[in-house]
């Protein structure tokens, strides 16, 4: 797709926006997105197909009397612009108002970021993706007869966004991305071991398919001969991957302001309390050099910025959109995302950027041998069910190893992780120095004492 002129993007915006308002809006917005992005899939050991996917369009909110509607097309020619922005305002003037709803944000400078682009992501051509999904392949091919890739690819995207307010915000970001993942199993006569899964996901063309596929067929081939444990507790150490997960529906929902006003946190009233360690220190950084999640403005048009969430244990900041900061009167933290795989189509949801852990100065051979015994978990399954009004979690762990006398042993099965993660973030006793970004996570291994292991029988 040919790079679009970042000012024809803004005119478009400006256009929906002035249109909504000769309309009878009192404020207005549109947010736009064009996306290209170029995949290739594996399947059980194959690469089964390249898909290209090119997609554009704009969304606009229009208030009226605090009534707030919204629109979206995905045809970007002026009449369907015009429409949405029509359709908007009516919308507004046929909801019930949210006595809550102040106003747009007002414009404010915008931070530069850094490594989010990279210019040669926006010419790599299939074949070349194709190679590197080969090259993922060998690798798991090459560590062990015994491994079957089940699935992954490898991909890349290019992401121009824009968003024009009626307060005169306009702004424009683009960026580029790629990754490959790769799923394995191992099987050994009647032996197979659960799913094992590795990723490399990078803003600029830094990526190791090799090393994504020697990991997952490592993970599988150690996940062989699995045997059970007895339910105790016991110190855990958790990769970043499991981690993520555990704290996505916990403690990330916990620090969301919105989740706070509607009195599902459990951190409300505890700024400036003891919610963790001493070893943790937390950051919301939506300027992280390179960061997956990293952008020059939110979903609304304002400046991503670096939040203290907590510092050396004591809880510091929730994080904010405009619509939850002017219900606090707080400022926005710039934390407003539109989610899916077409954002125009979203309006904005209050969700962490980079969420960052602080890494300690422990290798990760230093982690695992100071445990005398204790689990090593890649992984964890469940945690979508996680409660984020008390931070009550039950999971399995799944890969995961047992740890003795300060190595890792053998594979387990059957392992359920139960607890509260205010507890484990009180009980992490170590940080590792091999810092990670996985998803919207970028943290280091964790160690955690006296973690509840389930063992089934």
């Amino acid at each position: 797709m040919a790079e679009p002129s970042s000012t024809e993007l803004v005119d478009f915006g400006k256009r929906a926006v002035n249109f909504a308002i000769r309309r009878g809006a009192e404020e207005a917005e549109a947010f736009l997105s064009m996306l290209s992005s170029t995949s290739i899939n594996i399947e059980r050991g194959q690469i089964v197909r390249s898909t290209k996917r090119i997609d554009q369009g704009l969304g606009v909110r229009a208030i009226y009397r605090k009534s707030v509607g919204f629109s979206y097309t995905n045809t970007l020619s002026i009449k369907n612009i015009e429409d949405a922005a029509t359709k908007a305002f009516k919308f507004a003037r046929a909801s019930r108002p949210d006595t809550k709803w102040q106003n747009l944000p007002n414009p404010r400078r915008l931070n530069e970021t850094k490594d989010t682009y990279d210019k040669r992501l926006e010419s790599i051509s299939s074949d070349e993706l194709v190679k590197m999904a080969a090259v993922m392949l060998d690798a798991v091919e090459a560590y062990d007869k015994r491994v079957l890739s089940v699935a992954g690819g490898v991909g890349t995207s290019l992401i121009h966004t824009v968003i024009v307010n009626s307060h005169g915000v306009e702004a424009y970001d683009r960026g580029t991305a790629v990754g490959c993942s790769m799923e394995t199993i191992a099987r050994d006569g009647n032996d197979v071991t659960p799913a094992c899964f590795e990723v490399n996901a990078e803003r600029i063309y830094r990526i190791d398919p090799e090393g994504v596929g020697k990991e997952a067929a490592r993970q599988a081939v150690s996940s062989l001969k699995a045997k059970k444990i007895e339910s105790r507790s016991l110190p855990v150490i958790f990769t970043q991957a499991a981690f993520r997960c555990l704290l996505y529906f916990t403690l990330i929902n916990a620090v969301k302001a919105d989740y706070v006003q509607r009195e599902r946190s459990a951190l409300k009233g505890k700024i400036g309390e003891k919610v963790a360690s001493d070893l943790v220190t937390v950051y919301d950084n939506g300027l992280l050099e390179g960061g997956l999640l990293t952008r020059k403005f939110d979903g609304e048009g304002v400046p991503c910025q670096k939040t203290l969430v907590i510092e050396k244990g004591i809880l510091k900041h929730f994080l904010y959109d405009n619509y939850s900061a002017n219900k606090s009167g707080a400022e926005s933290t710039g934390n407003a995302s539109r989610t899916g795989l077409a954002p125009y189509a979203s309006t904005p949801v209050l969700e962490a950027s980079n969420f960052v852990f602080t890494s300690g100065n422990t290798a990760p051979d230093e982690l695992v041998g100071e445990v005398e015994e204790g689990l090593i978990v890649y992984g964890v399954q469940g945690a979508h069910s996680s409660n984020p009004e008390s931070g009550e979690f039950s999971v399995v762990a799944t890969p995961v190893w047992k740890i003795e006398g300060g190595s890792v042993v053998y594979a387990l099965r059957g392992v359920m992780l139960t607890g509260v993660i205010f507890d484990v973030l009180k009980n992490v006793s170590a940080l590792g120095n091999n810092m990670r970004k996985i998803g919207q996570l970028v943290a280091p291994w964790i160690r955690v004492e006296d973690v509840r292991a389930v063992g089934r029988r």
